[in-house]
């Protein structure tokens, strides 16, 4: 299995209380396993505030919905040893 590097990382996002705010980070391969996002070291899931997703294949996208300021912090993107933060 090739290993799977970051291409394009997460980029620092200013957003307003109550908006939804949206990372990307591009890898090297497609059906890239062994695939993290976290929120100030906490690991997301998928699920009603956090959409995580997967587009073309090789661009990972995590979505904070109405996010407050209890969400001011590091998101950090993982893949195997591979790291990006914003």
């Amino acid at each position: 299995e090739p290993d799977v590097t970051i291409v394009s990382g997460l980029k620092d996002m200013v957003v307003f209380e109550g908006d939804d705010v949206t990372f990307r980070c591009q890898v090297s391969h497609e059906n890239a396993r062994d695939v993290e996002w976290k929120l100030q070291d906490v690991a997301l899931q998928n699920n009603e505030m956090n959409e995580i997703s997967v587009e073309k294949g090789k661009i990972h996208t995590l979505t904070l919905r109405k996010v407050t300021d209890q969400d001011i912090g590091t998101v950090t993107f993982r893949v195997g040893p591979h790291t990006s933060t914003a």
